[in-house]
């Protein structure tokens, strides 16, 4: 096993419960990049990766280090996208039948040259191209296509295949290799075009694929004594925002006063961290998991030095903040409001 992985797994067992950060940042694109496959939905990916880090991190007693924390990993995700599969009784989304639509097909399945305008006849070409390659994927067992999700796309071996199913090696090897010759069979030099397809829908992290969000945070502090000198009270800076909310801030928190410390705007892809300096040598990080309508998914952490403060996940929308009380600061505390648009219009 990994000897970095090991250490980690060691302080969590010893009750160090920030010490499973490290690890979930590590797999976290690895295991989304899994779960969809199997489920070809990507808030449904979302949840499960998220399912399958907290049933990890409640099994890390039971785990002997038999095999690499990441196989291990891997396993407890299949075994939570099938059950999610199987409750929602849809055998065609599973990995490798639903119809992909037609704008990631474009993205892969391109002209020879991309000058020239496309004839009646490249079109229908191409759309038969890709009735051929739906086919032979819709021909393949769930074994088969989970064999080929794990072989040719997460690149692991014969043995970490094998203890990732818990199937013998021989099997892997078997099913592998009847895989690729079912696929090579009816594909033809078609087959390359296949794992180069699923590779780019499995991408999570690329700029074409994730949606991009516009997000903010307001750091405030609360406090019932009087503001410290050089500290105006809130709002103060014309934050239209911030002036309509500070009543219903009042509401949540009844702190006397409240003071505007620091002020974050950032536009990125989903999936993309933004990091920000804060007063008392704190950083806050703020990801974009995912966006459901006109809600975005985050991930908040707050840090002081090697020490996490706070760790939570919050959703946000335009005219819906979400608020964070934090640590203390000074004689009150600090809170941290977070807006979002999940559909920008434009960039700044």
């Amino acid at each position: 096993m990994d000897t970095d992985d090991s250490a980690l797994i060691e302080r969590c067992r010893a009750g160090d419960i920030a010490a499973f950060e490290p690890l979930v940042e590590k797999y976290r694109q690895r295991v989304w990049r899994l779960a969809y496959n199997v489920l070809r939905d990507r808030e449904e990916a979302w949840d499960v990766a998220q399912e399958a880090f907290i049933k990890a991190y409640q099994a890390l007693p039971s785990f002997r280090g038999q095999s690499a924390f990441y196989t291990w990993l891997y396993r407890i995700t299949m075994n939570v996208a099938a059950d999610r599969t199987r409750s929602r009784a849809a055998q065609g989304r599973a990995f490798g039948t639903e119809r992909v639509p037609e704008e990631d097909w474009e993205r892969v399945i391109t002209d020879p040259n991309p000058g020239d305008e496309t004839s009646p006849a490249d079109a229908a070409a191409r759309r038969e191209e890709r009735q051929k390659i739906m086919g032979a994927l819709d021909q393949l067992s769930e074994d088969h296509r989970r064999i080929i999700m794990l072989g040719d796309l997460e690149g692991l071996s014969y043995r970490e295949i094998a203890d990732t199913l818990e199937i013998p090696m021989g099997t892997v090897m078997s099913r592998l290799h009847n895989a690729r010759k079912r696929l090579r069979d009816v594909l033809g030099p078609l087959l390359m075009l296949v794992l180069a397809l699923l590779l780019a829908l499995a991408a999570p992290a690329a700029a074409q694929d994730a949606p991009v969000v516009r997000f903010g945070a307001r750091v405030l502090m609360g406090t019932d004594g009087p503001l410290p000198s050089g500290l105006r009270a809130a709002p103060a800076d014309g934050d239209d925002r911030l002036v309509a909310f500070m009543p219903k801030l009042r509401q949540l928190f009844r702190y006397k006063e409240y003071a505007s410390l620091e002020r974050y705007r950032a536009e990125v892809a989903v999936g993309t961290q933004q990091t920000w300096r804060l007063p008392s040598d704190r950083m806050l990080e703020v990801l974009p998991e995912s966006v459901s309508g006109d809600t975005v998914r985050m991930r908040v952490r707050l840090m002081r030095g090697n020490l996490t403060e706070l760790a939570t996940n919050i959703q946000a929308a335009r005219g819906s903040p979400a608020v964070i009380g934090g640590p203390r600061y000074g004689d009150g505390v600090l809170i941290i409001i977070v807006w979002a648009n999940a559909n920008p219009t434009h960039r700044r």
